[in-house]
């Protein structure tokens, strides 16, 4: 068992280095936007082309508006934040295609092996970063990255490999404890190093010229992912089949008769695991698409600064990692994986009802009440990022079987990455045509929908249970 554990702990510290590695840059995209511009502003270049069709899209969905938007929706810069949008839609999309291929490779050659294979693909994006002085190569970079970021579904499936059905809730609890660290300090680690000079000798300022204006965050990223990769070569134990390997010849015998037992209900958990990714996807559809315009009302509305969303982004990741430690995981034990993804689904009901009446003249011309709305909105949004994913994976990851675990692992993320692929796309559509009133109100509709659907699967576990 004490193996076990310490598997999980490898798994929960390299996880924090990748999840480092791919927040940093996060926050720079819209300046590194403007600095590719500045570099090739030609109308026939592809950044060019990009930000020609954001501004004739933004531009017809707000042809179609019934009402009257800020007056800053027109500014420029909300063609390079919607840019940098897309690229995140882009790089999910990509998570999207490869994340099934990933999971079966993994069934067939091991987790290990797999792993580490999308770890050269992720250094190879970070020396694509660092030395990309166009659009086109940090782009391509994004691309690499996306088709080569297994190590979330990966860490789950080794999880689920070493953990009992008894402890794997909790042990999972800790892949969202990493998100919610890593998204917390990764965009301001990213920033301050942004901040910095290259630390180059004087005698090299053509190589400076040769590489990209951020180069110092990117060797951080990489430096991050050089160093993971070593040290899951050196201490990860191949994982497949682990538990067979630990088992004696009596608990073997006992496995016979409950595999027996649970080959009888296979096509009862099949049905389940399809309905869990189902819900996964919709979820993040929704979800994913309020958190993207986050900033959007803000700014909207306050004009609130990069450091004052800084602070609420921040506001929101600490609290979610707190609950994540301190209440989801002994939670997912006592009330059920569903159970807890369920209220985390109605907490971000209450969420985006709470963001929908924010607009309103009375409270926005009241600062005292508007912080406070604003506020409890996003302590809100901590519970549901603290709870929903982890809760919803959780139980995915306890009905598939250990033969085929990374492929129904893979297709289970794969169907959440569409759905992030696709909300802020949707979601900006809305608030830029009906704005955010009506944006945030239908996405809490949407989302009563899905915790309805939660519910049912919820009861009848209950009945179940009963009967």
């Amino acid at each position: 068992m004490a193996e076990s554990k310490n598997i999980v702990k490898i798994v929960f510290f390299a996880l924090v280095l990748d999840l480092l590695a791919f927040t940093i840059p996060l926050p720079l995209f819209p300046r590194l936007t403007a600095w590719y511009l500045q570099l090739d502003s030609s109308p026939d270049s592809l950044l060019s082309k990009l930000l020609w069709m954001s501004r004739k899209w933004r531009a017809t969905l707000l042809s179609f508006s019934s009402s009257a938007q800020s007056s800053d929706v027109g500014k420029k810069e909300w063609d390079v934040v919607l840019l940098g949008g897309a690229m995140g839609s882009l790089f999910s999309f990509c998570q999207c295609l490869i994340s099934p291929w990933l999971g079966s490779l993994s069934d067939k050659y091991g987790r290990k092996k797999i792993l580490l294979a999308t770890m050269m693909g992720n250094i190879l994006s970070a020396l694509i970063w660092i030395q990309s002085t166009s659009f086109a190569s940090f782009l391509l970079s994004r691309l690499v990255g996306g088709l080569s970021e297994g190590n979330v579904q990966l860490s789950t499936a080794i999880i689920s490999d070493v953990t009992t059905p008894s402890s794997r809730s909790k042990s999972l609890a800790l892949v969202g404890i990493a998100f919610s660290i890593c998204f917390t300090l990764g965009p301001s680690l990213g920033a301050y190093f942004a901040s910095q000079p290259l630390p180059l000798p004087s005698s090299s300022s053509s190589s400076e010229s040769q590489l990209n204006i951020y180069a110092l965050p990117a060797t951080i990223s990489l430096v991050l992912l050089l160093v993971e990769t070593l040290y899951l070569a050196a201490e990860l134990p191949e994982t497949k089949g682990w538990k067979k390997s630990q088992d004696t010849p009596e608990e073997d015998e006992k496995k016979e008769t409950k595999d027996s037992q649970v080959k009888l209900s296979a096509e009862e958990r099949l049905r389940k695991l399809s309905f869990v990714g189902r819900l996964h996807g919709l979820f993040l559809l929704f979800f994913s698409g309020a958190e993207f315009t986050l900033t959007f009302l803000t700014y909207d509305l306050f004009q609130a600064s990069n450091a004052q969303n800084g602070r609420l982004l921040s506001y929101i990741g600490i609290l979610s990692a707190l609950l994540q430690a301190r209440h989801v995981r002994p939670s997912l034990s006592r009330l059920g994986e569903l159970r807890v993804a369920s209220n985390g689904i109605l907490s971000c009901v209450l969420a985006l009802s709470l963001l929908s009446i924010l607009p309103l003249s009375s409270i926005v011309s009241s600062s005292r009440i508007s912080t406070i709305v604003l506020y409890t909105s996003a302590t809100c949004l901590s519970y549901t990022s603290a709870t929903v994913v982890t809760g919803l994976t959780a139980s995915a990851a306890s009905l598939v079987d250990e033969q085929q675990r990374g492929k129904a692992l893979g297709g289970f993320r794969s169907k959440g990455q569409l759905g992030r692929a696709v909300g802020p796309l949707l979601a900006s559509s809305i608030y830029w045509v009906k704005g955010p009133t009506v944006a945030y109100a239908t996405l809490a509709g949407c989302l009563v929908v899905v915790y309805g659907l939660a519910r049912t699967q919820v009861d009848s576990r209950k009945k179940g249970k009963t009967e």
